[in-house]
């Protein structure tokens, strides 16, 4: 083991430091998935006990040791069904960025150079959509995938595997339509189902952000989807991707983030995480009721 130096009687290897690192880097990533929730309190008191352990075990105070030692070993247990969702969220993600989430392992790893195919169409049906149904003050609520059907959320709303147009979209999320409760699934140029139960986020959101939106950001955590929503008070549009959002969008910026997001390009950097727009939100109501 390669020696780089002694901090008193400890001798600290290459090792030690990548094991750091790694250990790091976990931790902030647990805390990057935590961070909104209600969850982070316990995480952050579970990681404060286990680190009292450590010290109490170190310096060989055995009774306190002994006990925090059963505490930590049932605690273990206790979290696995405390963060239950943290956990499965977790894993949705690792497992829609490995190479195991597009089916063809051995293809992935042969050719792993090799770009995404090109998934767009025409979106103009969505755009147009959505401009009456802002124009109007009407709900909706769409998910646009572009690598799978997303068939455990699409069964649990009414299959439809219909062409995209616009009057269809219109008249699901017509008031009075009985498929109007519930979200679009929008996949390959057909819509795929309609009236579908999506996943509705457990971090803390803006106080102006209803179900809808709740239900649209829950998705975008669970999913790699892209979902766009039309706010049934206001006729905005919002759009979530990757638990992040932006709101009071454009149509011509809507059509850009689709058609950029169809042709697999990066769409992180553009979105904002819920505590930074919550912020700016904020600072903007504050500038606005100055002047």
């Amino acid at each position: 083991m390669s020696l780089l130096f002694k901090i008193g009687f400890l001798d600290i290897s290459i090792v030690n430091m990548i094991d750091i690192a790694l250990v790091a880097a976990l931790l902030y990533q647990v805390y990057k998935l935590l961070k909104g929730s209600v969850a982070i309190k316990i995480f952050l008191g579970f990681l404060s006990l286990y680190l009292i352990y450590l010290l109490v075990r170190a310096i060989r105070m055995e009774l306190l040791s002994a006990i925090l030692g059963q505490f930590m070993g049932v605690g273990v247990i206790a979290a696995i069904i405390i963060f239950a969702p943290e956990i499965r969220k977790f894993l949705l993600i690792v497992g829609r960025s490995s190479i195991f989430s597009d089916g063809n392992v051995i293809k992935e790893i042969l050719f792993f150079w090799r770009k995404k195919e090109n998934s767009s169409f025409n979106i103009t049906p969505i755009i147009d959509a959505a401009k009456n149904l802002a124009g109007s003050n009407t709900g909706a609520l769409m998910v646009i995938s572009s690598s799978t059907e997303l068939k455990f959320y699409a069964e649990s709303g009414d299959i439809l595997d219909a062409e995209l147009s616009k009057r269809l979209l219109i008249s699901i999320f017509n008031k009075y339509s009985p498929l109007h409760d519930g979200a679009v699934i929008i996949f390959n140029a057909r819509i795929k189902a309609a009236r579908c139960i999506l996943p509705v986020t457990e971090r803390e959101v803006p106080a102006q952000f209803g179900l809808r939106h709740r239900a649209g950001i829950g998705m975008s955590e669970a999913t790699d989807a892209l979902i766009l929503v039309v706010s049934e008070e206001t006729g905005q549009i919002s759009m979530m991707k990757n638990g992040k959002v932006l709101h009071n969008l454009s149509f011509q910026e809507v059509r850009e983030i689709i058609n950029d997001f169809l042709n697999n390009e990066n769409l992180d950097d553009r979105f904002e995480n819920l505590s930074e727009y919550d912020l700016t939100t904020k600072r903007n109501l504050a500038v606005s009721g100055k002047t």
